[in-house]
């Protein structure tokens, strides 16, 4: 694979140990901070806000000035919202935390496109290993992650976390010093952007369009849902903060781990099979919830939940990039982030909610319902891409 990718993949474990780093501490700050249990989660909930709305604009930017600027930009966001955090933590200052987390949000917003820029990055024909390769990121993240939160939660005394997120800024700083040395395509020219392109309405209502964003969506939000209110669960039924970094770290491993082998499975079962194995495995996950709340019970779960969203999204992503033309990449690509994250947002949002409201078992029995909608829609629409290629 070439340096760009493997230059991508590198960004991608340093956006991960960010991102593992604020899943194990946001809801554990916010019990400290916020006003009542209803708002734990919104720190981490407003992360996937400024998420969301980094999604079109990141997409844009880039279409005008390159990736590589793009990803500057991103970098300093992320810079700007660990240093808010910080202040906002020796403040004790839970709106300036929430703001802090939004501008981290929207640096994620821009790390987010790095498996579409490894795509332009590699010939069409690798265009499975390359995003697989990016993903292997999150491998060098679950090492990285738990540990930089264990380390740096007592960096500065009295102040519990606050070094936590200074970690987070020396991140974004390797980040932008690695994409210095990456070598990505130049932005389109006038010439390319005045080409023809369809409607996105035309784009987004492919079969192959749907099918992916859906699974890709559903695959995120079970995931996100789940895996964000473990912590709190574990926290409940007397687990210690390293317990649940233990537990995430397994849960990411499960989440990039298995990219060394799912592009070979993509060519060899296609994408759709392996969108539905995701789909059962993500089941399996709910029904060891259901079974018992023991540590073996909270980490085989997170496992099998982090590999049916490794195959759900990876599939996922392959096959959107075969919805658009070139020149129509960039709003096919905003819309596709922004239907998936808008909709991890709102789980983001009602996890804290929902686990404090009613309760952890019914919250994965909502997870059923979630998951079977998601096996519907995808064979529905797979068997009207089998019906389009025959005629």
């Amino acid at each position: 694979m070439n340096k760009t990718v493997v230059i991508l993949s590198l960004c991608q474990a340093l956006l991960g140990t960010g991102n593992i780093l604020l899943i194990a501490m946001a809801a554990l700050i916010g019990q400290s901070l916020a006003p009542s249990d209803a708002f734990i989660t919104f720190p981490l909930a407003l992360q996937f806000v400024g998420l969301m709305t980094a999604t079109i604009p990141a997409s844009l930017i880039m279409s005008k000035l390159g990736r590589r600027k793009g990803f500057y930009l991103g970098n300093l966001l992320g810079i700007c919202g660990a240093i808010c955090c910080s202040i906002a933590l020796m403040l004790h200052s839970f709106a300036g935390f929430c703001a802090g987390s939004f501008l981290l949000g929207i640096g994620i917003g821009f790390g987010t496109l790095y498996r579409f820029a490894a795509v332009e990055s590699c010939a069409i024909a690798d265009k499975s290993k390359a995003i697989s390769y990016v993903m292997l990121g999150g491998v060098l993240a679950a090492f990285l992650g738990p540990a930089l939160a264990v380390e740096s939660k007592d960096w500065i005394s009295g102040y519990p976390f606050t070094g936590s997120f200074l970690g987070v800024v020396g991140l974004n700083i390797l980040a932008f010093m690695l994409l210095t040395r990456a070598d990505f395509p130049e932005p389109a020219d006038s010439s390319a952007s005045s080409k023809v392109q369809r409607p996105l309405i035309e784009i987004l209502s492919q079969p192959i369009f749907v099918l992916s964003v859906v699974a890709a969506t559903i695959g995120y939000v079970a995931m996100n849902l789940i895996m964000s209110a473990t912590p709190l669960a574990m926290d409940h039924h007397g687990f210690t903060f390293n317990d649940s970094a233990w537990v995430i770290q397994w849960h990411v491993l499960g989440m990039f781990l298995p990219s060394f082998i799912t592009p070979k499975l993509i060519q060899r079962f296609g994408p759709v099979k392996l969108i539905q194995s995701g789909s059962v495995l993500i089941l399996l996950c709910i029904a060891v919830n259901f079974h018992g709340q023991s540590l073996w019970h909270f980490w085989s779960a997170l496992v099998l939940l982090g590999l049916g969203w490794n195959f759900m999204f990876i599939s996922a992503t392959h096959m959107v990039t075969s919805a658009y033309l070139p020149h129509e990449k960039a709003k096919s690509q905003a819309a596709n982030e922004f239907i998936i994250f808008s909709m991890v947002t709102i789980s983001a949002l009602s996890s804290g909610w929902l686990e404090a409201s009613i309760g952890w078992t019914k919250m994965n029995l909502l997870m059923i319902v979630v998951v079977v909608i998601s096996i519907l829609v995808v064979w529905v629409f797979s068997r009207k891409m089998a019906t389009a290629e025959t005629i």
